[in-house]
């Protein structure tokens, strides 16, 4: 597979996020923890179904157990702290805060053995920062809570690290997000157990969220960012994931839910300068 094309099917993961509020407002009154449980159920089945069809049965079980346990750790880490985060701060700066992880993989990259980190990857990912935090702040606010925003960063840091990690894991096969998927479904329905309320969707629409939910942005859109973050140019990649909350806002738009604003027109300039200073950082690389 080409680095082109893995960077596209990275970038799929990012179009898929940018449903995330959509769906996740349509599936209430379902709590966090037991929409996490369901949601990465599905997809660890959709995982099981590509597996058994693509014959990567063995190659599944082959994989460590330690490879196993840190990805759990990333997926079931990062919603963890996120969800944790914004009860104790739900505020627009814990939501900036914790989009700081597209950054951190841009500046982590620099880590890995053939990357190379060039000045404008780290501008462009700033830019893009700046975009994203147009929109984040513009956001209601809410209470600003220590705790809660040091949580956040820990969130952000968990997503960098087993994204960049990824790609330091390059051996280890796309299918081993299934185990992920599953076992951070089984862990995130011990958390509802223990700290929430069961609450179901209530209509076929809200049925019909959770579904699309564990389609996507909580399904397939894994197994997508972890070929980009395998195979693909993990910089662009980066910066182009400031995308998500301005796709996010554009979709409540679309649906009703949310107004438009003068403020989204220069966050998509701010972003798209963003990915474009990335990507000529790229192109340059590519040259040399």
């Amino acid at each position: 597979m080409s680095r082109g094309k893995a960077t596209l099917i990275g970038f799929s993961a990012v179009l898929l996020w940018a449903l995330l509020a959509l769906f996740t407002i349509g599936s209430a009154p379902v709590p966090p923890f037991l929409l996490n449980a369901i949601c990465f159920a599905i997809g660890g089945m959709i995982g099981l179904g590509w597996t058994l069809m693509s014959g990567q049965w063995a190659a599944l079980r082959a994989v460590p157990l330690r490879i196993h346990a840190f990805g759990t750790l990333g997926l079931f880490g990062y919603h963890a702290l996120y969800f944790t985060a914004f009860r104790l701060a739900p505020s627009a700066e814990t939501g900036l805060i914790a989009y700081l992880w597209p950054l951190l993989i841009v500046l982590l990259s620099g880590l890995l053995p053939g990357e190379q980190l060039r000045f404008a990857h780290v501008a462009g990912a700033l830019v893009a920062f700046a975009g994203a935090a147009l929109i984040v702040l513009g956001r209601d606010g809410g209470e600003v809570n220590g705790l809660g925003l040091g949580l956040a960063f820990l969130c952000a840091v968990t997503w960098a690290v087993y994204s960049v990690a990824s790609r330091h894991f390059g051996q280890v096969p796309t299918v081993a997000v299934t185990v992920y998927c599953l076992a951070t479904a089984a862990l995130s329905l011990l958390a509802h157990l223990a700290v929430e309320a069961t609450l179901w969707p209530e209509s076929a629409s809200a049925w019909a969220s959770v579904l699309a939910l564990g389609l996507g942005p909580v399904g397939l859109a894994f197994f997508t960012w972890d070929i980009g973050m395998k195979k693909g140019d993990i910089q662009i990649l980066g910066v182009a994931s400031y995308a998500a909350p301005l796709l996010s806002t554009l979709a409540l738009v679309i649906a009703g839910i949310a107004a438009p604003s003068p403020i989204l027109l220069a966050a998509a300039i701010l972003i798209a300068g963003g990915a474009a200073l990335a990507a000529l950082a790229s192109a340059k690389r590519a040259q040399a």
